[in-house]
């Protein structure tokens, strides 16, 4: 009889994975081939398990607005949107950028619209702002970004609000366009933050443009009865303003965010000139890139913007250029509304009383054209006196047909060679495209310049998508007024030309930059020039994931020799060397991540997972305890900290487990259950405090905490295993092989699952049946030492001795110096009749275990055989 050595984890327990977050962290910027984890991988709000009012608690992340480390951003019809896509396609990325080209050529399309009510339907200054918008480089993010959509979606909706208010203004009558105007901004805000500001926008159209009101004149609102409707669209929209913003600040528990100082460096700068300049200089620097859009990028943070802190630093006379234009729009503003002021005042023939909302941009336009007609008929020029007897459309009335109230207004035209209609504004006077303009410019950019609180960036190309529209109205405009004032049909030609090679310009240039968001890998080389260490610790990231390890660790290097105090960089390149079992260096890196984040969670969590693998368990055990007990309050995403610190509480109990100490390891399990959130997957844990208990046997308790596990996660493989395994403990063996029957099904690619059942078959004599499984498995994991040892063990007990040594002779391979695995293949060459091979093996096994007895006995056995053998050689010589 011939000794076998088991392998010595033939019967070890169901292999659990250990926790850890060995993953990049997130960034806000998001490739068009990747779906961004934060936003939407890793956002429990779109899952159908989610409640659907709970995305009006949660921020854009998923986090309650109320907990200290949620961002604050609060877009739940945004996330809605993302909800319909999982819900369509799951994350497939395919389908929500298709979302966001639909958007995108909808707000195109309302710009246009609302470009053509500006400009009277001119068609110039229409199509060039129209194309220009839907071309703008600048806009490459919003719309290739996946979480763009929050501008995209908030546009459309502060489109939409804008031309219904328009509308309200036509006809004050149908208060329907007023509500409609207000359910749109309050979709608008709900979609992104600053879409609130259309409601000021409407404000301004009313005042400045319906009703033509100087600011001398912002009082006689208050009580003039012709003011009435004026009133009316003020009131709601002040009240529907103030509702929305408190209704805001309540649901984020009356607190604004934190932001890290890298996020917003001039924010946290303790001068107070610094921070002066540098938020002056800020709205300078993005009007230019509306302007210049040569370079971009994905991330503006950190350095990529130095900090002004000299008066002299020559960006200043960007910033003072800048603001000298803003001056030189609000003087000619000013100007232009107390020329009209004064001719109201004086009664002139030239000035036409708009303080009716009938003079409307469409009534304007009907003016113009019954001018041009009367003109063209008689060879003469006309003025029209706009008489407005009464408000008509305040007190309900309705209009006639050419725009103006029946039986209260009216246009009169009278010959006058020196006057122009006043009323033609579009035509003749650009002071109303011009408000509109910069309004739209202006107003929606507000919320982004740090002036009434701080901002958790410096510079978002997406944040631009909205004031791009009154850039691209001045910009058409301008165009216009060149074009019209040329009389050389060559010099207009030249005009257009320039124009289509703007555009042109702009379309290549964006389709350039959409190739750059086509992979997250272009993408974080496009921003390499403009923030090399955020660039290349992101495309460390990419090549760590490609396998690229060594170009991946000599980016984070890169990354770090521009900024050595990125705590991020260092735990992800930690990551890559704790793969690379380069456990020291690993330990140097996580011990930096936490010396620049003390509350990095994943640093501690992975820190202690090195400890372990070094042997150095009391020190893990201190690094797990420390985890658990980290702050939460105040990060970006509390969620996965907390998720992180309950690992740690698994791993320490694993710890534990793995000592021996296994009611050490329950008490630190029942902690890790007692505190883990609601999103947190407890189906390891469960699993494990079901293992503690089986091996304390306590067989009730580990069955409960199984079928625990198999509750929260129903194809959850090492609790199929374990429960199995204990239904075979307890004699339940048809349960117990249903059990295995079941992890097959759901996992018929799992080489451990062939495993453990084959053990369970031959544990119950079924060596035939277990031969054939651990044959499986070991095709399935053809470089695991153990599989491939216990299917040679299986097939020797199978009587398949030829396949036996087969694997056996594989098993050597892999581990060459494991005692057993030669031992055993002496043995089966042995039995095989090999003897001399049979001798080398055990002389092996014995080189590498000199005192091992089995070897030594089995070497006696077959020397006697070889003896026997050679005498019979010697006797048939003779």
């Amino acid at each position: 009889m011939y000794h076998y050595q088991s392998c010595k984890n033939h019967k070890g327990t169901i292999t659990q994975q250990p926790f850890t977050n060995s993953f990049s962290t997130d960034t806000y910027t998001h490739s068009s081939s990747n779906i961004p984890s934060r936003a939407i991988k890793t956002n429990q709000d779109l899952l159908p398990s989610t409640p659907i009012g709970q995305l009006f608690y949660n921020d854009f992340w998923g986090t309650p607005l109320t907990h200290s480390g949620s961002h604050k951003s609060y877009r739940p019809l945004c996330v809605l949107t993302f909800r319909l896509n999982y819900a369509l396609g799951g994350f497939d990325p395919w389908g929500y950028h298709f979302f966001n080209v639909i958007l995108h050529a909808g707000v195109s399309a309302l710009f246009t619209s609302l470009a053509s009510a500006i400009f009277c339907h001119s068609p110039l200054p229409t199509l060039v702002a129209g194309l220009l918008f839907a071309a703008h480089p600048i806009h490459t993010e919003a719309v290739a970004g996946v979480v763009g959509r929050a501008d995209v979606g908030a546009c459309l909706f502060f489109l939409l609000a804008l031309l219904s208010y328009m509308k309200y203004c036509k006809y004050r009558d149908k208060k329907l366009y007023l509500y409609i105007c207000l359910v749109m901004s309050a979709a608008s805000m709900l979609t992104k933050e600053h879409g609130v500001t259309v409601l000021v926008l409407c404000a301004v159209y009313d005042l400045f443009v319906v009703h033509r009101l100087h600011p001398k004149d912002f009082l006689d609102v208050l009580n003039q009865k012709r003011y009435g409707a004026l009133r009316e669209g003020l009131l709601h929209i002040i009240l529907t303003s103030i509702a929305l913003i408190l209704t805001r600040f309540h649901l984020m528990g009356s607190k604004t965010p934190d932001f890290a100082p890298a996020d917003n460096p001039a924010s946290d700068n303790p001068s107070m000139l610094t921070r002066t300049l540098t938020f002056l200089y800020l709205p300078a620097f993005n009007f230019w890139l509306l302007l210049c859009p040569r370079w971009l990028s994905f991330d503006w943070s950190m350095e990529a913007i130095p900090l002004l802190s000299n008066p002299w630093d020559p960006r200043n006379i960007l910033s003072a250029c800048f603001y000298g234009s803003c001056l030189h729009f609000l003087v000619y503003i000013f100007r232009s509304l107390s020329s009209q002021r004064s001719s109201a005042l004086s009664g002139s023939h030239g000035s036409c009383d708009c303080s009716s909302s009938c003079c409307t941009w469409n009534h304007r336009l009907q003016l113009g054209r019954q001018y041009i007609r009367s003109t063209y008929n008689s060879g003469k020029q006309y003025s029209c006196v706009y008489n407005n007897n009464n408000s008509s459309l305040a007190n309900g009335h309705n209009r006639g047909t050419n725009g103006v109230a029946n039986g209260h207004s009216s246009v009169q035209c009278r010959s006058d060679s020196s006057t122009d209609c006043y009323c033609f504004s579009a035509l003749h006077n650009h002071t109303d495209a011009v408000i509109m303009a910069t309004s739209l410019l202006v107003l929606p950019f507000v919320p982004a310049t740090n002036l009434f609180f701080y901002v958790g960036f410096v510079v978002a190309e997406r944040v631009l998508y909205i004031p791009s529209m009154g850039f691209c109205l001045l910009i058409a405009l301008g165009l216009d007024q060149l074009y019209k004032k040329q009389d050389k049909i060559m010099i207009k030609r030249i005009v257009l030309g320039v124009l289509c090679a703007l555009l042109i310009a702009m379309s290549v240039h964006t389709v350039r930059r959409n190739r750059d968001w086509w992979n997250e890998e272009n993408l974080y080389r496009s921003g390499i020039p403009i923030n090399p260490p955020k660039a290349y610790g992101n495309l460390a990231n990419i090549l760590s994931a490609q396998g690229k390890k060594a170009e991946a660790e000599w980016a984070y290097k890169k990354a770090l020799t521009y900024r050595s105090n990125m705590a991020d960089v260092h735990y992800n390149l930690g990551i890559l060397q704790q793969e690379q079992s380069r456990y020291e260096e690993a330990l140097i890196s996580y011990k930096l991540a936490i010396q620049f984040r003390p509350r990095l969670a994943m640093a501690h969590l992975n820190l202690g997972l090195v400890l372990g693998i070094l042997g150095r368990k009391e020190e893990a055990a201190v690094v797990y305890r420390h985890c658990a007990e980290l702050d939460s309050s105040g990060l970006k995403d509390p969620k996965m900290h907390e998720t992180t610190k309950i690992s740690a509480l698994f791993n320490l109990g694993r710890l534990h487990a793995d000592g021996g100490l296994y009611k050490q390891a329950i008490q630190v399990y029942q902690e890790a259950v007692q505190k883990m959130p609601d999103h947190y997957q407890p189906q390891s844990l469960y699993n494990m405090m079901g293992e503690a208990f089986f091996k304390l046997k306590q067989y009730d308790e580990a069955e409960h905490w199984y079928q625990q596990a198999l509750r929260a996660k129903a194809d959850h493989i090492p609790a199929h295993l374990t429960y199995a395994k204990l239904l075979s403990k307890l004699g339940r063996e048809r349960e117990s092989e249903q059990w295995f029957l079941k992890a097959k099904v759901i996992a018929p690619n799992d080489s451990s699952v062939y495993q453990h059942y084959g053990q369970f078959l031959s544990e119950n004599e079924r060596h035939v049946e277990a031969a054939e499984v651990y044959l499986r498995a070991a095709e399935l994991a053809p470089d695991e030492y153990e599989i491939v040892f216990n299917a040679a063990n299986a097939l020797r007990q199978a009587g398949r001795n030829e396949d036996a040594e087969h694997y056996y002779q594989i098993a050597v391979k892999l581990r060459p110096q494991e005692v057993g695995s030669h031992m055993n293949l002496g043995a089966m060459l042995h039995v095989n009749g090999k003897l001399q091979e049979a001798e080398k093996a055990y002389l092996e096994a014995l080189r590498l275990k000199p005192d091992d007895h089995m070897t030594q006995n089995n070497l006696h056995k077959l020397r006697i055989l070889l003896d026997k053998s050679n005498k019979r050689k010697d006797s048939r010589r003779r």
